[in-house]
């Protein structure tokens, strides 16, 4: 869609025609934007359903209460947040430019959109040091990393997020108190500083990206030299059952395919954000680069799906209402994890 016709589209109101401090409402209207707000509704209802299916499998059965499962349940979570609340209000702003909730709703979404964001590469970071420990520490890993410990990192991993989300509006708020008040009524539009901006991208994006990035990088160099020694030790095993790849590995490759699928949902909207004054906008490519973001949290269902078994038998269990029965939470999804 060209820029003539996305003009043509936009139907010029006001959000609140007998308020003369009401901002102008775009009613995007026309078969394309009718078409597009099918496809993200239904995008939203998926990513409810299959993050409910994570949460409700590992909440479920016990064979999954593992400190791994329950840092995926964490992230599941955070993604439900996305499908939840934050796609469903981009999909109104997106049709309807107004804000009809109110101040503090807007504040509320706001804290909201990030927390989830802020959960989700937190629990990434964790994600990634538990597959390090595994793989480099396996004899010792049931020892050092456990249930409760697991338990205690997301709840703090929670916590902090909320508190430095709250902080950094509150603080933004003293520093530039004119940017932040709203120009017209009918918007939910938040200002930040260009200097809060980049400070914000390097401690919540590029410091744990470069963790992430560099503990994995550590783990395949880890995992390669015990898969050679393994070979080396046991080559005529190996030609008569075919080289098998342990649980530790396996998960740690499926992981890293959620984490680097993250990275590139977010590279293009964290370089763009650089460029912009505020975190709402009517531009097309950025709307796109920040549903980018929000796919990620439908991605990573479906990356479970495709790799994880332990997946497919609860969602198995579900669907057909097989949880219902006596005692469900102890069955017995497969023999061993995977």
């Amino acid at each position: 869609m060209n820029n003539t016709e996305y003009q043509q589209n936009i139907t010029v109101l006001y959000c609140f025609p007998d308020n003369n401090a009401s901002c102008r409402k775009e009613v995007r209207t026309g078969p394309a934007y009718i078409f597009l707000f099918i496809v993200l509704s239904c995008v939203s209802v998926f990513t409810v359903f299959l993050n409910l299916l994570v949460i409700i499998s590992i909440s479920h059965f016990k064979q999954l209460h593992t400190p791994t499962n329950l840092l995926i349940l964490s992230l599941a979570v955070a993604d439900l947040l996305v499908g939840l609340i934050v796609m469903p209000v981009n999909i109104m702003l997106f049709i309807d430019s107004c804000w009809y909730l109110g101040k503090l709703a807007c504040s509320i979404y706001s804290v909201v959109n990030n927390l989830s964001t802020a959960a989700s590469v937190c629990n990434l970071i964790f994600i990634s040091f538990d597959r390090y420990v595994a793989i480099t520490d396996p004899l010792l890993y049931s020892s050092r990393i456990t249930v409760c410990k697991i338990s205690m990192c997301i709840i703090l991993s929670w916590s902090f997020c909320l508190m430095y989300m709250i902080a950094v509006r509150h603080f933004n708020h003293l520093l530039s108190p004119s940017q932040m008040s709203i120009r017209c009524y009918g918007e939910c539009v938040i200002y930040v500083k260009h200097s809060w901006v980049i400070t914000n991208l390097v401690f919540s994006f590029l410091v744990p990206c470069s963790i992430i990035i560099i503990l994995y990088s550590l783990i395949f160099k880890v995992a390669r030299r015990q898969a050679k020694a393994v070979r080396a030790v046991t080559n005529a095993a190996s030609h008569k059952h075919g080289d098998k790849v342990s649980p530790e590995t396996k998960a740690a490759k499926t992981l890293s395919i959620v984490i680097f699928v993250y990275l590139a949902c977010w590279i293009p909207f964290s370089l763009s954000s650089l460029s912009v004054e505020s975190l709402s906008s009517s531009s097309m490519v950025w709307t796109v680069f920040i549903w980018l973001v929000y796919m990620n949290s439908t991605v990573n269902p479906l990356i479970y799906a495709i790799f994880y078994e332990w997946f497919r038998e609860s969602v198995h269990y579900i669907v057909t209402c097989r949880i219902f029965e006596s005692s469900p939470s102890r069955l017995i999804l497969f023999p061993e994890h995977v």
